[in-house]
């Protein structure tokens, strides 16, 4: 086949997250078993305009702020001036609508997740907003698209938006092992390590953890905090740290490479994830693979990835309370953190890119098939 994919960043963009990653892995896995793959999207810094990555043809143009302005020009001139097999659109911000100008080509549309209100919590009231109002057009712009989603609380996000549930399919998210795999892992901490891993953004509600630390701290005084990643809301946040009185046990150590990245997961006890809502959760399963139970939000996403009372604990979004009483059952009962470490690492193992990618494949090639995803 001869597939043209359209997305907001491509892997190897510094802005670049769970989305490109996922993205990636399926489209080098379609050029791996013999297609030809375009992928479209913003451009970033000095990056070329053309490009390649893992065979993978890469159409850099525009600004990732006007991507959905600039990007939708780009896909219908080489939709005019080659002949594809299959469009796959990547909605994992604001949609390109690509159903409006795709012509007789087949569209599959891969979602993450949407946003809904929680853009509310991110943006400003007017680009917030936006975002909301142009994904409400879903259900009328792509009610004839076949959909790839990441995990059931997508799938139920958008039959719950009024698409039908026949043309929604769920692929779970790969891991790729051999990135977790050391000869030498390193010991757990001596002292109590609690871990958070995020984009620093206001949505994320890293606030979350930070004060449920300082509920830790008071049981646990020797217990430390790692902030991993980067992003807009890393004042803010530091400012509560500062407030909380927590300086000295609270570390923002930014964005890490990841060996580094996967040798604190080994190294620490516990994962928070306060995230209102999430695709699927990757950065749980991933912590997971290395043996850290997880206290995450009871919310979309997280639901699907975290085994309850097994893996790890659901707890109320926004509950500080709620995290710190989770977190300190497995920081202060060694035989419960153990049971959870072994449930974790087995549940991670169960999910590869191989499997993630054979399955999209299967699903390419039904929705090519097809005309023009016609009923």
């Amino acid at each position: 086949m001869k597939i043209l994919a359209v997305n907001w960043r491509d892997i190897r963009d510094p802005f670049g997250g769970g989305a490109e990653q996922h993205l990636h892995h399926i489209l080098a896995g379609a050029v791996a078993a013999g297609h030809e793959v375009e992928l479209v999207v913003a451009g970033y810094g000095d990056a070329p305009a053309d490009d390649e990555i893992d065979g993978v043809r890469i159409h850099r143009r525009g600004h990732w702020a006007v991507a959905n302005l600039a990007l939708p020009p780009v896909v219908r001139g080489l939709l005019r001036q080659r002949r594809y097999d299959l469009l796959v659109e990547d909605i994992n911000k604001i949609p390109f609508y690509t159903p409006l100008y795709k012509g007789d080509v087949p569209l599959l549309a891969i979602v993450p997740h949407l946003f809904g209100s929680t853009v509310y919590r991110e943006a400003n009231p007017l680009l917030a907003t936006y975002v909301y109002t142009a994904e409400q057009l879903l259900p009328r712009v792509y009610r004839d698209v076949d959909f790839e989603v990441i995990s059931p609380s997508t799938r139920d996000d958008l039959i719950a938006r009024g698409l039908a549930p026949d043309r929604v399919k769920v692929v779970y998210c790969g891991l790729d092992h051999a990135r977790f795999e050391l000869a030498d892992p390193p010991p757990r901490s001596s002292t109590p390590l609690v871990v958070t891993w995020s984009r620093l953004r206001r949505y994320k509600s890293i606030n979350v953890a930070i004060e449920a630390f300082a509920k830790i701290r008071e049981q646990l005084g020797d217990a430390r905090l790692l902030i991993v990643g980067r992003g807009p809301d890393e004042r803010r946040l530091r400012k509560l740290v500062r407030r909380l009185g927590l300086n000295d046990s609270v570390v923002f150590a930014g964005y890490l490479p990841w060996d580094e990245l996967v040798r604190v997961l080994y190294t620490a006890h516990v994962f928070l994830n306060p995230s209102p809502k999430e695709g699927w959760g990757l950065t749980v399963v991933e912590a997971n693979r290395c043996g850290l139970p997880v206290v995450a939000s009871d919310r979309p996403g997280l639901r699907d990835s975290v085994r309850e009372d097994q893996t790890g604990m659901l707890v109320p979004y926004g509950d500080s309370d709620a995290f710190a009483r989770g977190a300190l059952r497995l920081l202060t009962d060694t035989d419960l953190w153990r049971d959870y470490s072994a449930a974790a690492k087995h549940w991670a193992a169960g999910f590869s890119w191989p499997r993630c990618v054979a399955e999209s494949l299967e699903i390419f090639a039904t929705v090519a098939a097809s005309k023009g995803n016609e009923r």
